[in-house]
């Protein structure tokens, strides 16, 4: 997560940048030469149309498209509040709380009203049309826990039956899994014990909050299926990362999968060399799922073994863990699996929902897997069978581990597309805005491992870009149909990454308050990880510091890519310069030609023209947008709605709205 000054990035660059000639030489090589644009060509005019949004993603498989097209490229800047609704949950949180919140929650609409989850999981719905509370239930999460994760939920599922019944489920950050009658917000009758079921960890808690549900589950064929989310860096012998079925009538326990074999029988036991079964836990998933009904597939973004940076104690691939895998939804059997890294030690989890959409070229039709990853690519694969569709290499990457520590010698690399984000950083890259800055930043470049993507982690310290957060995160990406185009949104930062030996722990917390340090307890060295910036406080590399970009899955060819994001909230309203800013949060795409996104560390949901990624309309926001927006049509108007709460890791205005645009109604 960011722990950088943006406020004095935002104050210093509005200072010495406001002149035109002095804006030119700041983009000089930096922001602009990513600006590339070409027209989407649409290859399908008549893909089939898809409405609503009665999915996390829109739908089942995440395409984060819908066919409404009231609002569009002609009338875009004509868009205003339509409505909007306050949680209470400023007034009504403990402050501690507050300040350990992340509104990243994109609503669905089901059941005649528009349902979401606030940060501290209270279910709420709304009248579509003018934001009234319908009904409210909260679930008492225990907010005393100290989640490692920040309180997050990202969104609810749904089950309608054909008789106009729906149940909306939720899992919690105290985890359990809620069950609640869509209509009336009662804890569905039958379920569990008075509605919930509560997640059994495997083991004892260092303490509450290290165990969390902070994503939507998914439903099919009568079954709710969860993820989990957990601590990072805390300790090798950490709880499992198991994805967890249920009946959804009655909450009895279906199946239970866990990336990491724990019987050498296992299929991917030969990829965990080492004690049997090995010590490890994790390869959680913490971000969306995604499920094909006809199939019977649910599809999982898989994570990091425990800990993160140091993987000598599970010497081998890790098979599973870091993965798109696809289980049989009704035994959690595994159909495929696809590995995006081997053997991680960088942090780079499977982060967002893979995409399910369908490529359109001509007579030719592919049904496919898509991720955005972490290392700034692109994964497209094989829906049926996991292999790539667009071409993967195996590529020899830098080696030199610490001690003990076992690489792989490879890595699986997409070429079709370049990366969307910079992969390597040397001293000649270093930036700022004074000599002094830019010379404190060359030396802190060359005075670190620095290698390029996949640089191991090491006692002198390496350079890791993209950093940790992505490239690509939890906000995943949006698929036009029409177009064939994958949009995504990814951030451009560097982290500084230092091993330290265990017995060198407690003076290295002394010597660095400001830094995350986490102990990876039980491995042999604890870990430092820290954004590199200069003296001033700015990133040692050009901007523009957040991209969005649009990519034909036809080919992998990159449509248009622009910097996407200021950083006016975080310099008091002083600086709008298009430095672009990191970002949390996904796009989504409509009929109108238009992609919306709030994300950035600015308080804008802005519209971009999904043919050239020009931008096109930006509204002002209460609070931070870092969640994905989403869109319906009620009553005739199409309304734009996004959870414009703040994110307080990041930095951003803390809120408790969710608001909705719409064209004005004549």
């Amino acid at each position: 997560m960011l722990r950088w000054g943006m406020l004095t990035i935002a104050l210093i660059a509005a200072a010495l940048f406001a002149t035109g000639d002095m804006l030119s030489a700041f983009l000089s090589g930096g922001a602009h030469d990513l600006d590339i644009a070409g027209e989407a060509r649409v290859v399908n005019a008549d893909a089939p149309a898809q409405s609503g949004w009665s999915d996390y993603g829109a739908t089942p498989g995440g395409d984060r498209y819908a066919s409404h097209a009231q609002i569009n490229r002609e009338n875009v800047a004509d868009l205003q509040v339509a409505w909007s609704f306050s949680t209470g949950d400023m007034e009504k949180r403990p402050p501690a709380a507050i300040n350990s919140m992340a509104a990243e929650g994109t609503p669905i609409l089901v059941a005649g009203s528009l349902i979401f989850c606030t940060p501290f999981n209270e279910v709420i719905a709304l009248d579509p049309g003018t934001g009234a509370v319908k009904w409210r239930r909260d679930a008492e999460t225990n907010l005393e826990q100290r989640p490692a994760n920040q309180f997050v939920c990202r969104g609810v599922a749904a089950q309608e039956s054909p008789d106009g019944e729906a149940t909306v489920f939720m899992g919690t950050n105290d985890g359990r899994l809620i069950a609640l009658d869509a209509l009336t917000g009662a804890p569905l009758a039958g379920f569990g014990e008075n509605g919930e079921v509560r997640i059994d960890p495997g083991m004892d808690l260092i303490w509450p909050g290290e165990f969390q549900i902070t994503s939507p589950p998914v439903v099919s064929r009568g079954a709710v299926i969860v993820g989990s989310a957990i601590s990072d860096n805390g300790r090798v012998a950490a709880p499992a990362g198991s994805v967890r079925a249920f009946d959804a009538d009655t909450g009895a326990p279906k199946w239970s999968f866990d990336p990491i074999p724990r019987e050498a029988e296992a299929p991917n036991a030969g990829d965990w060399r080492g004690s049997q079964p090995p010590a490890e836990g994790h390869a959680n998933v913490w971000a969306p799922m995604s499920v094909d009904h006809e199939r019977g597939l649910v599809f999982l973004p898989t994570s990091s073994p425990s800990p993160d940076f140091y993987g000598g104690l599970r010497p081998g691939d890790n098979r599973y863990a870091n993965s798109i895998v696809a289980l049989e939804v009704e035994t959690g059997v595994v159909r495929w699996a696809f590995q995006t890294v081997h053997h991680d030690v960088w942090d780079y989890d499977a982060p967002a929902q893979p995409g399910l959409y369908t490529i359109r070229d001509g007579n030719n039709v592919r049904e496919v897997v898509a991720l955005a990853a972490k290392t700034g690519f692109v994964f497209v694969l094989d829906r049926d069978t996991g292999a790539p569709v667009l071409p993967v290499v195996e590529t020899p990457t830098p080696q030199g581990a610490a001690p003990g520590e076992v690489l792989s010698p490879t890595q699986p690399f997409p070429v079709a597309t370049p990366a969307l984000v910079p992969s390597r950083v040397t001293p000649a890259d270093a930036w700022g805005v004074t000599g002094v800055d830019k010379l404190m930043c060359r030396n802190a470049i060359a005075a670190a491992d620095n290698d390029g993507l996949f640089t191991p982690p090491s006692e002198r310290g390496m350079l890791q870009r993209p950093f940790s957060g992505g490239g690509g995160n939890w906000g995943g990406a949006a698929f036009d149909p029409r177009r064939n185009l994958l949009v995504v949104n990814m951030s451009n930062l560097v982290h500084h990454i230092q091993l330290i030996p265990t017995d060198a722990l407690a003076e290295a917390r002394e010597a660095h308050h400001d830094a995350e340090i986490g102990p990876q307890a039980g491995a042999p060295f604890a870990v430092k990880r820290e954004v590199l910036v200069s003296p001033l406080g700015l990133p040692c590399t050009r901007p523009p510091w957040g991209v969005l970009a649009g990519v034909d899955l036809r080919d992998g060819r990159i449509v248009w890519r622009r910097t996407l994001g200021t950083v006016e909230d975080l310099s008091g309203g002083l600086s709008k310069l298009p430095l672009g800013a990191p970002n949390f949060g996904g796009p989504i795409i409509t009929g109108g030609d238009l992609v919306f996104i709030g994300a950035t560390l600015d308080d804008y949901l802005r519209a971009f023209d999904a043919a050239t990624g020009e931008e096109l309309w930006k509204g002002r926001l209460p609070g931070g947008g870092q969640a994905t927006p989403m869109t319906y049509e009620w009553n005739g108007r199409q309304y734009v709605v996004i959870y414009a709460g703040g994110h307080a890791r990041s930095g951003t205005k803390l809120s408790d709205q969710i608001v909705a645009f719409a064209l004005p109604d004549d």
